[in-house]
């Protein structure tokens, strides 16, 4: 199902996203690897990093990670040399070299090869031959697939019946569920069989892009720099730190602090989710999950003795210290909701824990954070329209909790400290928010002072503050923009940057007195770079940028943007990159991808995986449909509730403006999407089959009334201001005009690959199970169901075991509709 949008101090737990992670950041790699990569501390998503995503709301996504696009003025380093692998070469970057079982998998002649290995400092880089039109093998579906029961169920609801055959899959825990999903994944290994070699050769193709021995930018904190490191053979990143001395760092001895390879020993799967220092740098709390079903357990480890802390908390979802380095507070779920709804507090030496605060309405979650100023701890509950917050003095964890504003239907509260004020975004005045002073001591609304206000066409979509400076994270027309103002004089100046399309993110820097502020960059053709910026020089330094082995070279990649024109007038963005010689004469193959929920903005990123499909003359698209936050709130509600069927028909204008472009043409187009953009893709299919030439559905949300109906599933009932509720009639017959399940038709589809996770708790395993069944039963496609039977909703954890799921899509594009 759909993730809720990031708040301040929301982790992976808290924020239950349902945007798959592999969408975003670290080349596609795991969610998990994703979520682990912010180098500890206060590592914290803002309500401008709204990102799952996250997810998951992985906090913040890899510290080191995210790319420049010309900066004015250049930073040394960086710009057009960094593309072609020149950025300043890491501290821990360490020689590797392209093993033989690369580069046997890619010597066929009808795939790519290793046409050439030369020596780097530091590294080696493969260069990949392109393919000369090769013939990919097919997908074999002459086995019969397996044929799910049908035990038809009747549902009622307002006077209304259906039937659901297939309702008998909703029991999980049922033996001849579990061996319905194993026959599907039986099925579809045979199914794919023949596409063996090409999946090995993509995985080893995209593995080869990757620098495996790797490390984030380090972060201080107090005493110690803090950094992760990932090595070659290893799923997992390692957390380590070195003390400062004298303003030195890099030749102390290493500590590691959290070495997840190890927690990892024995299981199936682990993911870290929230992840905290003590202020002294004496304790860590961190919360992991084992199942992939996002039930967080808390751990403590005594940074000093080395030494786990004996404490046994379950179903963590957010937590952060006191600057008394001995409390600890943190929010849990309800066990059967998976709601994050109560605040407790734990103090070291005590066995019991004091409950502080419950949320009882059932549309609103907690999350925690602490101010960069460590001034307050700050608890929100919100839902996905409006919030309220609730403050504490991070000193004295006695005290009692201030409520700040009061919710108000459809208001949203956000805010930073710095010294004797607040800085509050609040969108009281209109969608896209206006920024206002409040005096620390005086909280009342005649007290509050506006520094800028509601602008149609200025989106203020976060803010951040340190000693000197301001930062607010805009949307003007669509585009990112970072406005920096200096504290002490006022001076105010947006940071150019000089691509078209592109996604920035502040990183949290925890130091209050940081001179600098960090931020990383990407685009569809620029790799991630984090940059150091300076206010007082305007200056940008690129301390790191992703290398991308293999002979990339960002310059033989074209974006480009257009627009379709949906069937009411509006205007949708569409995001574009290609290879510079592939032919736009209407005949690529192209894969295009969607969300469209939540207000989450799906903005241009780039992926080394993407590549396997540019350099075999695919085309690539983003269509930046109705529901999103592309542009603004407005642009969110034009694709929600009763608008929600905005999302579907600009899917599919986008897919046709692309090919009256001549990019592509009906039936060469791939449509992507996981989560809510499966439900999206489903639902797209639906309007016009003709269209697409197939579809990969990644844990998509497709059971909507059902799951909607029944308000004891985990985040039902917080959804109702995104879907509509459909224990109201108008809203019941809305849905079910809408559900991929319930209006699936009886018409050739093109071919489809479903992806579930057994332990899923945000799209339950059998909406993707029962999807394919009825499918299959209407004989409407030749529907692959794959269920990740060990992970959830993230898919698998550890970034090898991520690339081989990823490797199986492009094989089933690849063997759908060729090159």
């Amino acid at each position: 199902m759909r993730p809720t949008t990031c708040t301040p101090g929301m982790n992976t737990a808290a924020s239950r996203c349902r945007q798959p992670c592999w969408m975003r950041h670290w080349n596609n790699v795991s969610p998990a690897w994703i979520t682990a990569s912010c180098p500890l501390a206060s590592m914290r998503c803002s309500a401008s990093r709204r990102v799952c995503p996250c997810p998951t709301q992985p906090p913040c996504g890899p510290a080191s990670r995210r790319p420049p696009a010309g900066m004015l003025p250049m930073a040394p380093g960086c710009g057009a040399a960094a593309m072609r692998n020149t950025c300043p070469p890491d501290s821990k970057a360490a020689s590797r070299s392209i093993s033989r079982y690369a580069q046997a998998a890619m010597m066929p002649a009808d795939r790519p090869a290793i046409s050439s290995l030369r020596s780097k400092p530091g590294y080696t880089v493969a260069t990949m031959s392109k393919p000369n039109r090769p013939v990919f093998p097919v997908l074999d579906f002459s086995a019969t697939p397996p044929v799910a029961p049908r035990k038809p169920k009747r549902l009622i609801a307002h006077g209304h019946t259906r039937e659901d055959p297939y309702h008998w899959l909703n029991r999980r825990r049922d033996p001849a569920v579990l061996a319905h999903l194993q026959a599907e994944n039986a099925y579809a290994e045979t199914a794919m069989a023949p596409l063996a070699g090409l999946r090995e050769t993509l995985y080893a193709e995209m593995l080869a892009r990757i620098q495996e021995d790797d490390q984030s930018v380090p972060l201080r904190l107090g005493a110690w720099m803090y950094y992760s490191r990932t090595e070659q053979g290893l799923a997992y990143p390692i957390h380590a730190r070195k003390r400062v001395i004298d303003e030195r760092w890099e030749h102390s001895p290493e500590e590691v602090v959290l070495d997840e390879n190890r927690e990892a020993e024995g299981k199936t799967f682990y993911e870290v989710g929230d992840f905290e220092v003590s202020p002294d740098g004496n304790l860590l709390a961190w919360a992991e999950d084992t199942r992939g079903n996002r039930q967080y357990r808390l751990r403590l480890r005594d940074l000093r003795r080395r030494k786990d802390l004996r404490l046994s908390r379950q179903r963590i979802t957010s937590l952060v210290w006191a600057t008394d380095n001995r409390t600890l507070f943190y929010t849990v779920e309800d066990a059967v909701t998976q709601r994050s709804f109560q605040l407790w507090r734990h103090r070291l030496g005590e066995r019991e824990d004091a409950l502080l605060f419950t949320e009882h309405d059932e549309r609103f979650s907690l999350s925690l954070m602490r101010t960069r100023s460590d001034g307050f701890l700050v608890l929100t509950s919100g839902s996905h329209t409006t919030n309220e917050l609730r403050l504490l003095p991070a000193d004295r964890p006695d005290a009692r909790w201030r409520l700040f504003a009061r919710r108000r239907a459809g208001i949203e509260y956000e805010l930073d400290h710095h010294e004797e004020r607040l800085l509050l975004r609040v969108n009281d005045s209109g969608p896209n928010f206006r920024l206002l002073e409040v005096p620390v001591g005086d909280w009342r609304r005649e007290a509050w002072r506006e520094l800028m206000a509601h602008d149609e066409a200025v989106v203020i979509e976060g803010v951040d503050l340190w000693r000197d400076w301001q930062v607010l994270s805009l949307r003007i027309h669509g585009q990112q923009t970072l406005r920096v103002t200096a504290l002490a004089t006022g001076e105010t100046h947006d940071i150019a940057f000089e691509e078209l399309a592109y996604s920035i993110e502040i990183e949290d820097l925890p130091a209050w007195d940081s001179p600098f502020l960090r931020y990383e960059f990407e685009s569809l053709t620029t790799p991630d770079a984090t940059f150091d910026y300076d206010p007082l020089t305007r200056r940008a330094t690129c301390v790191k940028q992703t290398r991308v082995l293999g002979g990339f070279d960002a310059a033989h990649y074209v974006s480009r943007r257009l627009e379709a024109l949906a069937a009411d007038g509006t205007r949708i963005p569409v995001s574009i990159v290609h290879h510079r010689d592939t032919p736009l004469d209407g005949n690529a193959p192209l894969w295009l991808e969607g969300y469209g929920a939540y207000g989450i903005a799906t903005d241009p990123w780039f992926s080394s995986t993407r590549l396997s499909l540019l350099d075999r003359g695919w085309i690539y698209a983003i269509a930046h449909v109705r529901g999103g936050g592309e542009l603004g709130q407005r642009w969110h509600d034009g694709g929600r509730l009763k608008h929600k069927p905005n999302s579907f028909s600009d899917f599919v204008a986008c897919g046709k403006a692309l090919a009256s472009a001549g990019y592509t043409r009906a039936g060469r187009i791939l449509a992507n999407g996981g989560s809510a953009g499966g439900l999206l893709v489903a639902a797209s299919l639906r309007l016009d089959p003709a269209l697409f030439g197939a579809a990969v559905l990644e844990v998509p949300f497709v059971d909507v009334v059902t799951t909607m109906l029944d308000p004891s599933l985990p985040l039902t009932v917080g959804e109702y201001e995104e879907w509509g509720n459909p224990q109201r009639v108008t809203d019941y017959h809305r849905l079910l005009a809408w559900s991929p399940y319930d209006t699936l038709d009886a018409h050739p589809y093109p071919p489809v690959l479903v992806e579930a996770g057994l332990h899923d708790s945000q799209v339950m395993v059998w909406e993707p199970a029962k999807y394919v069944a009825r499918l299959r039963e209407r004989k409407g496609s030749p529907a692959l169901l794959v269920t990740n039977l060990e992970a959830g909703h993230g898919g698998a954890s550890g970034r090898y075991a991520s690339l081989h799921e990823r490797a199986r899509h492009l094989a089933f594009a690849l063997a759908a509709l060729g090159s």
